[in-house]
């Protein structure tokens, strides 16, 4: 009997799980953003977002490493999501000139690896105003 897998859906929202906590990491990203602007490398929006989530209270880990397996053995390869926000969303920073399926892609890997329901796509390179997009599974 072959074995069928259920496709996870993933869709952009803008309602679900955590709306107050991603208001609050929206409020966060365009005050940094104002305040710094766009154009600069990701390693710069990464420390400043971090700082900005700090002064507002807003809990985070960033940078935690996510081990993969096949067939129950470790792989030396592994995930590092930009950040969690509220123990409950994966955040993926990009300074890029626009946003691309495969960046999608990567935070939705991020997203079926971790278990959590709901991730931002945050890019931070548009001199203007940072793009952004909320995904739920």
């Amino acid at each position: 009997m072959p074995i069928i897998k259920k496709r996870t859906k993933i869709e952009m929202r803008e309602d679900g799980p955590f709306q107050q906590e991603g208001f609050d990491l929206m409020a966060a990203v365009f005050a940094m953003h104002n305040e710094v602007g766009g154009g600069l490398a990701e390693e710069v929006y990464q420390e400043s977002l971090e700082i900005e989530l700090s002064l507002r209270g807003i809990p985070f880990i960033a940078k935690q490493e996510l081990t993969i397996f096949y067939k129950g053995r470790e792989l030396k390869r592994c995930y590092v999501p930009d950040l969690y926000v509220h123990d409950g969303m994966v955040v993926e920073l990009k300074a890029v000139s626009h946003l691309l399926p495969e960046h999608e892609a990567q935070l939705f890997n991020y997203m079926r690896l971790t278990g959590k329901s709901v991730g931002y796509l945050i890019n931070f390179a548009p001199l203007k105003r940072a793009e952004w997009r909320r995904f739920v599974l």
